[in-house]
């Protein structure tokens, strides 16, 4: 009984492994998402830093530059969950960070010979290398996580987007009016992914049993919770395809994460530019009440983990509907708070900015909520789940700012902003609808190791013949009687 309940040390490897992962969300998000302040600086030096170029770009243009990140982003989600399962995490991910990092480190020389074109050429090179990402972590996770731990190990790494929402925002805009400006925000996220590719490569392994730190005791305990074979890490588990595509639960999954990209991917990449036009705020004061409504998120998302283990631990709750109630939360308050954000002008600004702080950071449950969806229905093969979901929503943040674009002819008209506001809105509510009618947090059968190989023998042998087979040598004739 000691050996069976012996968890190892109170921080083992598998939080290191969190760790890691962490980091690695807080450096991809800065990457990722520093555009919405980059692209202010550049086009209004006035408020940052006078000393470095600054450049005449439309609103179509600024739009292209903040959906070109997804051009790329969406081409490499399946194929991340794929490479990850065929060449382990440790190297796939690594590769994609490193290759973020050149891409960030290499986009104030693109800028300066070709302007926002090229601009949307790094941007779409950074998109190829960070679209591995997710559906490795979504792997590693499911590898490294008890599932009595699951909920709390992903939710404290997932905590990272939170990080680098607040990084990108308030960190972005302090550097861009510091001494080396906007090209200053490039060359710091850069500096961030080389570091992080240094963590991972020294205390990264693609298992528990591949870690040369790990104690035997966490090993065991690990490896036993997750009930894994003892060849279970050398041999390649088939794909059912056709059970992923037909299965309603997994439908209904990237239905929500769609619907919660839109709502999410407004609001990131267009706080600065509402706040710089209808709110009226210059670039100081914009740095920090962008970052504010994440900083909420980054809080708000440790509440909704302590009450998860809370309800789950009093079994108060099952998972499927810890799930879902956190998601409600996630996406209805915010589908509210948009609607109001949308009647707001500069003579409410405050008003407006705790509307939005109050929606965004409610948002954050969204990661317990449906996010981590992928590894309650499929363990075995949460990378490939995540890649596909990932791919679906990537769509989204490649369209909303064009729809931005469509829509917002003048950024200080908050009749253009209503409607932008609304569309989001609505995706909100329709979204966890529907996830609340068709999803579940229970591991689907086609996760079976040996799902596809045992209908194997029934697709391949007419019934008849099969038993014949499988009864010769029986020296009891009853055994031979056909059922």
């Amino acid at each position: 009984m000691t050996a069976e309940t012996n968890k190892g040390p109170v921080l083992g490897m598998r939080h290191v492994q969190a760790l890691l992962i962490f980091l690695n969300i807080t450096t991809v998000f800065i990457g990722r998402l520093n555009v919405g302040v980059s692209v202010v600086a550049m086009t209004n030096a006035e408020t940052t830093n006078p000393d470095f170029p600054e450049y005449n770009w439309t609103e179509a243009e600024k739009s292209y530059i903040f959906s070109s990140f997804f051009w790329g982003y969406i081409l490499t989600q399946f194929m991340g969950g794929y490479l990850c399962k065929r060449y382990g995490v440790k190297s796939v991910m690594f590769w994609g960070v490193f290759g973020s990092g050149v891409c960030s480190a290499l986009t104030p020389l693109f800028i300066g010979f070709g302007e926002w074109q090229a601009y949307c050429g790094i941007r779409v090179l950074m998109g190829l290398a960070q679209g591995v990402v997710f559906p490795c972590i979504h792997q590693h996770l499911a590898k490294w996580s008890p599932p009595a731990e699951r909920n709390r190990l992903g939710g404290l790494s997932h905590t990272g987007m939170e990080c680098g929402n607040v990084s990108a925002m308030f960190l972005s805009g302090m550097i861009a009016k510091s001494a080396i400006g906007w090209p200053g925000i490039s060359y710091v996220s850069a500096g961030l992914a080389f570091a992080w590719c240094a963590l991972w490569f020294v205390f990264a392994a693609n298992n528990a049993v591949e870690s040369r730190f790990i104690g035997e005791a966490e090993l065991h305990y690990i490896e036993s919770s997750l009930k894994h074979s003892e060849d279970y890490h050398k041999t390649v588990i088939p794909i059912p395809w056709m059970e992923i595509f037909t299965s309603v639960p997994f439908l209904a999954l990237a239905v929500v994460r769609c619907c919660e990209m839109w709502g999410l991917s407004t609001l990131q990449a267009q706080i600065p530019t509402y706040m710089n036009g209808v709110l009226d705020m210059d670039m100081k004061s914009n740095a920090f009440f962008s970052a504010l409504p994440f900083l909420a998120m980054w809080i708000m998302s440790y509440v909704y983990l302590i009450a998860a283990d809370v309800l789950l631990a009093g079994k108060r709750l099952s998972l499927t509907a810890l799930r879902k109630t956190f998601n409600s939360l996630s996406f209805w308050i915010p589908c509210a708070t948009l609607i109001g954000i949308g009647f707001l002008d500069q003579e409410q600004k405050n008003l407006a900015i705790a509307l939005m702080t109050i929606g965004v950071g409610f948002n954050s449950g969204a990661t317990i909520g449906s996010s981590l969806n992928t590894i309650d229905l499929s363990p075995n093969h949460a990378s490939i789940l995540m890649g596909i979901v990932n791919t679906a929503v990537t769509v989204v943040p490649m369209v909303t700012p064009l729809v931005v674009g469509v829509i917002v002819h003048d950024d200080k008209n908050r009749g253009e902003w209503q409607i932008v506001f609304m569309i989001a809105a609505v995706l909100f509510f329709v979204g966890n609808c529907v996830f609340l009618y068709f999803g579940t947090a229970v591991s689907q059968p086609w996760d079976a190791e040996d799902y596809l190989t045992a209908k194997e023998p029934d697709l391949a042998i007419p019934p008849v013949i099969h038993e014949v087979i499988h009864d010769k040598g029986s020296e009891d004739p009853s055994k031979k009687s056909l059922m």
